[in-house]
């Protein structure tokens, strides 16, 4: 799908056109560069691998470097591929802005790393109800309770929901709307919330809608 990347910037109100109050989130999206132009012929598929961000090009490790000479760019904080664009209208070093992407009214999900939140119990990892504070159990109110038989099978199942870490994995949140768009300063400002704590990378990928699924399958059937 059509996409590209981003920084969460956190999240505030805008009202629409009735007068209602919106909760939307502020991503700083793109510009992207292009840094390789995947063909058929070539890699067995189409695609465009997009670089967003900076970091010091101490960080950057001399393969990765020579990679990104190619298309006039020193340093990225993060590099993945999105389908669905014209390849034969992208070159090398090329740079994409989010007013080519998107649109008001679009359909997007957005995937990025969750908060992490550590080593956590069970009450706030499974939303457990804890254990009763009467008849003296004034310290099993946010423990797990049993956890297996004792004689048999004499062990805890795989799988059991127990404390340990939580977030810090890639979450997607998905059809969120494209409630507006800021192309001089590269925002784009979607309904709802999304993963990832501020200031965190995210990619957003453009959601075909029934037209759009429609017309591809015209276009492929043609």
């Amino acid at each position: 799908m059509l996409g590209l990347l981003g920084k969460k910037l956190g999240m505030t109100n805008v009202f629409d056109e009735a007068g209602n109050s919106l909760s939307v989130t502020v991503i700083e999206a793109g510009p992207c560069s292009v840094t390789a132009v995947k063909t058929r012929d070539h890699d067995g598929y189409e695609a465009l691998q997009l670089a967003f961000g900076e970091k010091a090009e101490r960080l950057t490790n001399k393969p990765l470097k020579g990679h990104l000479a190619k298309s006039s760019v020193k340093s990225v904080a993060l590099i993945r591929e999105f389908s669905g664009f014209e390849i034969g209208s992208y070159k090398l070093g090329d740079v994409i802005s989010v007013d080519k992407v998107f649109a008001v009214g679009d359909r997007v999900s957005v995937s990025g790393t969750s908060k992490g939140k550590g080593f956590q119990g069970v009450v706030k990892r499974h939303h457990f109800g804890g254990g009763p504070v009467t008849h003296g159990q004034s310290d099993r109110t946010r423990a797990p309770g049993s956890v297996g038989s004792s004689s048999y099978p004499s062990r805890s199942f795989r799988g059991l929901r127990m404390a340990g870490r939580m977030g810090g994995k890639r979450s997607t949140t998905k059809n969120l709307k494209v409630v507006r768009l800021i192309p001089d300063s590269n925002l784009i400002l979607v309904e709802g919330s999304i993963p990832g704590p501020t200031n965190g990378y995210v990619e957003i990928h453009h959601v075909p809608t029934a037209t759009s699924r429609g017309a591809q399958s015209g276009a492929q059937a043609k």
